[in-house]
């Protein structure tokens, strides 16, 4: 298999993983944003209100109800639920504005399959394949790259959020893709490209600007002394402006002033109140909950991890690779106390630390190194055990239950294998929209990603063995 082949074949494995499960379409975070996004594809208005009394993620403004979260991913939506009008001709206002009504639930349902397919799954997927190319780049070997593209999109939880509209799984993507960006040189599409992606992380969760300037700073300072930067950072900054023209569009269509957001008037979170739109003092205590803690801890559902944090040390000790590999880590930092300085810190319904989530993809690049750097038949065997470990934990959780209840002590066990998973309660989209049974869907997906995974590790193997 070519490499050409081998990112298209990595690409499409991806994402259709992601868009084989899904969530629920009424999780509040759900269906505040797509909400939005039928008001403004379907009546030209950004308010909610007829939807407003099914969820309790809302903000108010005078007599109106609208989205409380940064607009990206409402915007993101809106093809989907465009194209989904067209094709099926159904309208919001066909139905009543109740939950439990099944034709309601069955119109939202299409839309957030939609959206998903066509925002989060393809961010997840573009982003696996440029870990993939980073690995490669930084290691030499595309068993490494490979390692760290699965351990990324199915061994961690980026899996399970890249099945919702939550922000979570796109601004870990496009904190990748600002990764690449910087790693590739001081090219002016590159510069663009960084400009861009972090300018819609921005659009999608506002605090992705304090990790995302990390990135920036990086870029800025590896073009430093190069011909021409200033050319580089007008690109970056064009790139970020471009990024914040529908972000600015739609607060003026909103609010009628592009200086105004939903978290200002949000409806019942005091905590909003707390700090800067719930933003404190990072809480120490709360780092290890985040971490290694039972009820939210990240360890404990992407173990692969692990072994990402020594190769990241790995690679700051390669004068080639230290920048990036210090980039990659600020990265983690940042997210880690920005979660920790959160009021809602948990998440509320939460399969692990959902705002952790953006730091998986930087943090995944040390995954590659630490393939690389093991010699040993057995050290590769354990290392693929864990991998394997983190895949199947997430594929259950990508299945099951993304959205834990918060009253579960250790939620992997009690709300997703237990409650959800032996109980057959999945969601796959044979079982909802061919009929068949959540068992069937899922074992029907572990019966194609099985091999087509061995079919890429044994390319990008036969690959290795090729450039040696």
């Amino acid at each position: 298999m070519t490499r050409a082949r081998m990112r298209v074949a990595l690409f499409l494995f991806v994402w259709a993983s992601c868009c084989w499960f899904g969530s629920w379409e009424f999780n509040p975070n759900n269906a505040t944003r797509l909400f939005a996004s039928v008001g403004l594809v379907e009546r030209g208005s950004a308010a909610i209100d007829r939807m407003a009394a099914t969820t309790i993620d809302k903000s108010r403004f005078g007599a109106h109800f609208y989205l409380d979260k940064a607009p990206g991913m409402t915007l993101m939506a809106l093809p989907a639920v465009a194209l989904a009008d067209a094709l099926t001709q159904d309208r919001e206002a066909a139905h009543p504005a109740d939950v439990n009504d099944h034709g309601l639930a069955r119109y939202y349902r299409l839309r957030l399959r939609l959206a998903v397919a066509t925002g989060p799954a393809l961010l997840t997927a573009l982003a696996a394949v440029l870990l993939y190319e980073i690995g490669i780049a930084i290691t030499g070997s595309a068993a490494a790259g490979l390692f760290a593209a699965i351990g990324y999109a199915l061994g961690a939880p980026i899996w399970g959020w890249s099945t919702t509209v939550f922000g979570h799984s796109s601004v870990a993507a496009l904190y990748v893709v600002a990764l690449w960006a910087g790693w590739q040189g001081p090219r002016l599409r590159h510069g663009f490209c960084a400009g861009l992606a972090l300018g819609w992380a921005v659009g999608i969760e506002y605090q992705a600007v304090l990790a995302g300037a990390a990135i920036g700073i990086w870029i800025v300072w590896r073009a430093w002394h190069r011909p021409a930067h200033w050319r580089l950072y007008a690109a970056m900054l064009l790139g970020g402006l471009i990024a914040a023209v529908p972000i600015a569009a739609y607060n003026g269509v909103a609010f009628g002033t592009v200086f105004r957001i939903g978290y200002s008037g949000v409806v019942g979170y005091e905590g909003m109140r707390h700090g800067l739109f719930g933003l404190g003092v990072p809480r120490p205590v709360l780092l290890w909950e985040i971490t290694f803690g039972v009820h939210k801890g990240l360890f404990w559902i992407a173990p692969a991890l692990l072994m990402a944090l020594r190769g990241l040390a790995m690679l700051e000790r390669r004068t080639a690779t230290q920048g990036l590999a210090r980039t990659a880590a600020a990265v983690v930092a940042i997210v880690l106390l920005v979660n920790a300085a959160y009021y809602y810190w948990d998440g509320g319904n939460a399969t692990g630390p959902r705002h952790a989530m953006p730091l998986i993809g930087a943090l995944a690049i040390g995954l590659a190194p630490f393939w690389a750097a093991l010699r040993s038949r057995g050290a590769r065997i354990a290392a693929l055990a864990v991998m394997a470990l983190s895949i199947a934990l997430n594929a259950v959780i990508a299945a099951a239950e993304i959205l834990s209840p918060p009253q579960f002590t250790f939620p992997i066990w009690s709300a997703v294998i237990r409650d959800r998973f032996l109980q057959g309660d999945m969601r796959t989209w044979p079982s909802e929209w061919l009929g068949g049974s959540p068992w069937t869907g899922f074992a029907l997906y572990v019966a194609l990603a099985v091999p087509a995974l061995l079919l890429l590790a044994r390319a990008a193997c036969r690959a290795d063995r090729l450039s040696a």
